[in-house]
């Protein structure tokens, strides 16, 4: 009943996406500073950023939350993916990551190969690369 009530009233509004998240995020941090810090005046930044978050969220203008989203992407993007990679290397132990000199490309090579001879899946650019 209430999945239903949730799925009615969000019909043809924008939803959640990275943007809110982050803002959602720099909410709850900014909350608990305050919080602990007891700043009056940070309660009222985290709560712009809060009803900001949800604007978005609730809102019909489709166009112009996608072009919020994506330039909060291209500036977000390269720090989004330093942390995945980070995670990734973490948790996978048996390979080893490294980018393509020309391209930029993340490749991955099985640890403990010695030195190989590498081809880029994008470019196509040949290189050695000890493992």
């Amino acid at each position: 009943m209430i999945r239903n009530f949730l799925q009615r009233f969000m019909y043809g509004r924008y939803g959640s996406d990275a943007l809110s998240f982050f803002l959602l995020g720099c909410y709850v941090v900014l909350y608990l500073i305050s919080y602990l810090a007891d700043l009056p005046a940070l309660y009222l930044v985290a709560d712009v950023l809060l009803l900001w978050g949800f604007f978005r969220i609730l809102s019909r203008n489709y166009e112009r939350r996608r072009a919020e989203n994506a330039a909060f992407l291209r500036l977000a993007g390269p720090v989004i993916r330093w942390f995945k990679l980070r995670r990734c290397a973490r948790r996978d132990r048996d390979y080893c990551y490294f980018t393509c000199p020309h391209c930029k490309q993340m490749l991955r090579a099985p640890k403990g190969k010695g030195k190989i001879h590498v081809t880029c899946r994008t470019c196509g650019t040949v290189f050695e690369k000890t493992t």
